[in-house]
């Protein structure tokens, strides 16, 4: 295994595959702050004609945690699937990036090999990609899963409706929710991100949420994003839960920082599948986003781009109906301006779709990041050109309890026009039975009176 190129004269020597990995990374203020980005922008070509000539067989053997110290390398180590993985092994990573760029490579072929990739295998060819490469071959990656309705289907953008409210008023939560649907959002999942953390507000959130879906008859899911061992708690007090949702990192000890473990995890998809109020098979939510594992002292001296999709790694292990990157949500110390949020969004949306993952991406930035409401909305536009399951909305985009800019209810209706996309089959239905969508606005477009 070879760790270094000469550039103009000049020798470059890496220490380790960890190290090629994390200064092939484009430039990421994350990185920077935590001291693995390139020293130079040769250097960071240096590296990046070190990593292209790494097989996938080199990267499984040297992950960026080691197996004995770290149960997300386990995880995702002890599941690979061995025939996938034999079909790609032997290819350096400039290999297999020219192979997942060839219009013969097919979404099912890359259905197939999947289980056989592992995220620093994935995230190695993030590194060689220009954006446009990253979209190119994700929008050829179809991953459908199934919850209350069929999620991921070509031709389609889902959206998830976010009626987040500074204190919890279920009166509040619900118009948002109402108008939200009248937009012809939330198909993805009614999702509430919730400010008072306790069994008992989850309970009267999701029994609020399920009375209006089941009265009006919509197809769609809803879930309080609450710590998973609250929702556990709060599904043993009997109420009704369709997905059960946690954030989580590409590391133990990120995700030890989150107040979780596979063990954990384990259990509540257990308990999930056993009580859940959703159809299925799919009824785990997963969060996560560059600079996780960094802001808790827990990245090894990784990239943030590999570390995240070791995120993706583990998520693999429960079959998600829906895994988010909330891509600008951390702040610039991690993603400090429109390029690097873009980009990022982009390597996130590639990597877990490779990775067989139904990702919807959170387009976002925080208020003291260096971002503009029209790179925000370019943003949106080439994620659904790539592909991507689902987009965040909310009301005006601005999300008035989180405190950051995201994507409106009118920017979905919008993004599908331009794009020729629509919601999932059942929801496209409903909307077009209740006069609100139908190859273009209804009589009750906008109208939150439509669902009651």
């Amino acid at each position: 295994m070879r760790l270094e190129a000469t550039i103009r004269g000049v020798r470059h020597r890496f220490d380790s595959v960890k190290q090629v990995l994390a200064r092939a990374n484009p430039p990421r203020s994350g990185d920077d702050l935590a001291g693995v980005s390139a020293r130079s922008a040769v250097e960071r070509v240096a590296a990046m004609a070190v990593l292209s000539e790494l097989t996938l067989a080199e990267l499984r053997a040297h992950p960026v945690v080691p197996y004995e110290e770290d149960e997300v390398t386990r995880v995702i180590e002890d599941a690979l699937d061995e025939q996938a993985y034999r079909a790609v092994k032997d290819l350096t990573v400039g290999q297999f990036r020219e192979w997942l760029l060839r219009t013969e490579t097919k979404g099912a072929t890359l259905r197939a090999i999947a289980p056989g990739l592992t995220p620093e295998m994935t995230a190695a060819a993030s590194k060689l990609m220009s954006n446009l490469d990253l979209m190119t071959v994700a929008a050829k990656c179809e991953v459908v899963v199934r919850a209350n309705n069929t999620l991921g289907l070509h031709g389609r953008l889902s959206s998830r409706v976010q009626p987040n409210h500074p204190t919890d008023d279920v009166d509040g939560i619900l118009y948002s929710t109402r108008e939200g649907l009248a937009y012809g959002c939330g198909d993805a999942v009614i999702g509430v991100n919730p400010a008072t953390d306790t069994p008992e507000s989850t309970a009267a959130i999701l029994r609020a949420l399920d009375d209006l879906l089941r009265r009006n008859q919509v197809p769609t899911q809803h879930c309080v994003l609450s710590h998973v061992t609250v929702q556990m708690k709060a599904l043993a007090l009997g109420c009704p839960m369709d997905l059960m949702f946690q954030s989580i990192a590409g590391t133990q000890g990120g995700n030890q920082a989150f107040g979780i473990s596979v063990a954990l995890l384990d259990e509540a998809s257990a308990q999930i599948q056993a009580q859940g109020s959703a159809r299925g098979p799919n009824r785990m939510y997963f969060e996560t986003g560059q600079g996780s594992a960094l802001s808790s002292g827990t990245h090894h001296g990784a990239d943030q781009v590999t570390i995240e999709a070791r995120a993706y790694g583990l998520a693999r292990r429960y079959q998600p109906f829906l895994v988010n990157t909330v891509v600008g949500f951390i702040g610039p110390e991690y993603l400090e301006d429109g390029p690097q949020i873009t980009r990022a969004a982009l390597e996130d949306h590639f990597n877990g779709k490779l990775l067989g993952l139904p990702m919807g991406c959170d387009a976002c930035f925080t208020y003291h990041a260096r971002m503009s409401q029209d790179e925000l909305e370019s943003l949106k536009v080439l994620l659904g050109a790539a592909g991507c399951t689902y987009l965040m909305s909310l009301p005006v985009g601005d999300d008035i309890m989180l405190n950051y800019q995201s994507t409106s209810f009118h920017d979905i209706p919008s993004v599908r026009g331009l794009l020729g996309k629509r919601p999932t089959p059942e929801f496209d239905a409903w909307l077009a039975a209740r006069g609100i969508w139908d190859d273009g606005p209804g009589p009750r477009f906008g109208d939150a009176e439509a669902i009651r």
